[in-house]
């Protein structure tokens, strides 16, 4: 279990006397992007488990940069490539296995994940109450270390599974009985 969270970078504090050698806050949220990969099934009926490559979009303002392809590099997601798509509008996402919604769409989330519902894409943002909302996974910080949140009614809902190692590994797992906050 240790290993699991030093791979999702749970341990790694954002903020250090060693700044140089600690990890940025957009360097760790890249990491935990491409590890949430690691725990999720997609639908073999799903046309993207037919594509070449796995796609990680980014929809609104960017706020990786060049981090997101310099954590990725070469690594692949169950033997594909991963490819990078920046999305300026919700229209424009086609086919993506996972989808960061940045916080430039707050005003617009109803609608884009309304958009996305019955879709097989991971939605994870670091909007707050993103969950609560219908997100898949909420990142968020607590106690200066970056943190997630699941909604798993949401996962299950567009037909994805997800490993119970990555549930565990959540600060809180939602479904729909719960009250929202």
């Amino acid at each position: 279990m240790l290993i699991l969270y030093g791979v999702l970078g749970v341990c790694c504090p954002l903020n250090s006397q060693n700044s140089e050698l600690k990890p940025s806050e957009y360097e760790i949220k890249a990491a935990f992007i491409y590890n949430f990969a690691k725990f999720i099934e997609w639908p073999d009926s799903s046309s993207q488990c037919l594509q070449d490559s796995a796609i990680i979009g980014i929809l609104g303002e960017d706020p990786f940069g060049i981090i997101l392809e310099r954590v990725i590099g070469v690594k692949t997601i169950r033997m594909k490539k991963i490819s990078i798509q920046r999305y300026s509008n919700i229209r424009n996402v086609q086919e993506c296995h996972i989808l960061f919604i940045s916080r430039s769409e707050k005003e617009r989330l109803p609608t884009v994940l309304n958009q996305l519902r019955q879709r097989h894409i991971l939605t994870v943002s670091e909007i707050d109450h993103f969950t609560e909302q219908g997100g898949m996974i909420g990142l968020f910080i607590e106690n200066n270390r970056i943190r997630f949140r699941i909604n798993q009614d949401t996962i299950e809902a567009a037909n994805l599974r997800i490993s119970s190692k990555l549930l565990n590994l959540a600060s809180n797992v939602r479904h729909s009985e719960e009250t929202v906050f």
